[in-house]
């Protein structure tokens, strides 16, 4: 059991005792206005007072182990959720050795807990199963028109989605470069978006938190580009003269204005100074605007925004890339939205990454658009009767489950990544969704894309000296007044167990150290 770290015994005095004591501090300071107290009667105060903090120390203890002997939680975690004041009524836990019979702990196991990024599990095990881990999504290249001999595409160009979550430059470039090798140099026409695959709504204006340009709040669509977000590196030259900023990926239409000028002193508040104003101009360019001072002491800085909508980012990125490829335009196209025609010649068509490795940069870096955007591909590709709709893929993955004999009645489904407020499931129904998952065909791949404690991911700087770092397979989850864990841990005395810890309080950002006890506890075998 972890011991409990001293505190000033003042600290944990009841309100009346900490003022009694207070008076006696303030009694001592002023002795010399005071009527001098006998040594005896002075001797029998301290004693008195050091008895009540030794009470109070007790019944602290006392409160601690009793509700770790109510729970079945060690008393470290009890403790560390007493010191964030986080009641227990807040929290659920269920920790179960696999292939065990009984659960070690399990405390408001069956309550419907908001899950935060824990719910990617769902998501990504779901995923796997269901389309399998081999699953690459495709992004496709037609024309009006086959390319003439001089290679003119005569016509418009239309690009069709299915929602690759990592359609990124470099996978644009080999889409481009298979147009290219197919003979096409002039594109004589517009590009056309066909972003059928995903429903309009799916798309949508609503975030958690109103911080509309933070990468983590970008909606999903059929044609993600570069998870539309723009990043500008801010990097002071060597000589320490001037300021260069560099952004990715490259856009055709967005132009960097940069007016920084290089000071000495501190860093401070960097950010302020390193984020642009991006403004469209009458001429259809975008410019990113620079302004202002920025301190060598700050070094390389980089910053985000997810800018623009999804039609202009995608637009910008194809031309620049065809461009980049030494392709040319008649003139410059126009933006146009629309599907692609029957019988349009293709010129290129390019399959992503596979899922297997799209689950590992979901889970391990908890990147809530490409679980959005898988979420709404099992629904479009496991049900074709329409449009990929957030309903349509909660109600496969709700069959799934029952297929799977894991029926959850307080399971709620809303956007597949946890970024939400109303999605539930109960810590029962997460193990036992990890133990299925663990005996699954996939269990591998699933573990594989968990972050380990103290090596990678989201836990990479979390426990980096703890005996557990590099035995723990865990998904963490975190919102305003949520703190969440949810995976495996491997415990000293060789068993591997399911671990699932959910905190629902305001007060829960401040309560990592109960589950960080509650890991440590675990590897050395729950004993």
């Amino acid at each position: 059991m972890l011991a409990m770290p001293n505190r000033p015994a003042l600290l944990r005095l009841p309100l009346t005792a900490a003022i009694a004591a207070a008076v006696l501090l303030t009694t001592g300071i002023a002795g010399a206005q005071a009527k001098p107290a006998k040594p005896a009667k002075a001797a029998q105060a301290v004693k008195a007072t050091a008895s009540k903090s030794a009470s109070v120390r007790r019944a602290s203890a006392d409160t601690v182990d009793l509700a770790a002997a109510r729970t079945g939680l060690p008393a470290s975690v009890t403790a560390a959720l007493r010191r964030a004041n986080v009641p227990l009524s807040a929290a659920s836990f269920y920790v179960v050795k696999v292939g065990a019979p009984q659960a070690r702990v399990s405390w408001n196991a069956e309550t419907p807990m908001n899950p935060a990024s824990t719910m990617k599990v769902v998501t990504t095990f779901a995923g796997l199963q269901l389309l399998g881990p081999d699953y690459r999504w495709l992004t496709s290249l037609y024309a009006d028109s086959e390319p003439t001999a001089d290679g003119t595409v005569r016509g418009n160009v239309y690009l069709r989605g299915r929602g690759d979550p990592k359609l990124v430059p470099e996978e644009m470039a080999k889409l481009v470069a298979t147009a290219r090798n197919a003979g096409a140099t002039t594109i004589d026409g517009d590009v056309v978006l066909d972003r059928s695959f995903f429903a309009d709504a799916a798309e949508g204006t609503y975030t958690i938190d109103g911080e509309s340009q933070r990468a983590y709040n970008v909606n999903p669509d059929a044609l993600l580009y570069a998870f539309k977000t723009l990043s500008f590196t801010i990097t002071p030259d060597a000589a320490g003269r001037t300021v260069d900023v560099a952004v990715t990926p490259a856009l055709a239409q967005l132009r960097v204005e940069n007016r920084l000028t290089l000071t000495n002193g501190r860093c401070g508040d960097w950010r302020s100074r390193a984020t642009p104003n991006i403004a469209p101009q009458p001429d259809g360019t975008v410019v990113a605007t620079f302004e202002g001072t920025y301190s060598g002491d700050c070094g390389e800085r980089v910053v985000n925004l997810a800018t623009l909508s999804h039609s202009d980012f995608i637009w910008g990125g194809f031309v620049a890339e065809w461009q980049a490829a030494g392709g040319r335009f008649a003139h410059m196209p126009g933006l146009r939205s629309g599907a692609v025609p029957r019988g349009a010649f293709l010129l290129s068509r390019h399959y992503g990454q596979p899922l297997g490795d799209v689950v590992r940069d979901i889970n391990k870096f908890s990147n809530n658009v490409m679980a959005r955007q898988l979420f709404l591909t099992i629904g479009a590709e496991m049900d074709r009767s329409g449009p990929a709709s957030t309903a349509r893929s909660a109600q496969v993955i709700r069959r799934w489950l029952t297929r799977q004999g894991l029926d959850m009645p307080g399971l709620v489904l809303d956007n597949g990544s946890g970024l939400s407020r109303e999605e539930r499931i109960s810590a029962y129904d997460m193990a036992r969704l990890l133990q299925q998952a663990l005996a699954s065909d996939v269990g591998y791949t699933l573990v594989d894309s968990l972050p380990i404690l103290g090596v990678d991911g989201t836990l990479r700087n979390r426990l980096t000296r703890a005996h557990a770092a590099g035995n723990a397979y865990l998904k963490t989850g975190t919102l305003a007044d949520v703190r969440a864990l949810a995976g495996y841990v491997d415990a000293t005395n060789g068993s591997r167990y399911v671990v699932v810890a959910y905190i629902n309080h305001p007060n829960a950002s401040a309560a990592q150290e109960a589950h960080d006890a509650l890991m440590e506890w675990v590897f050395r075998g729950a004993p």
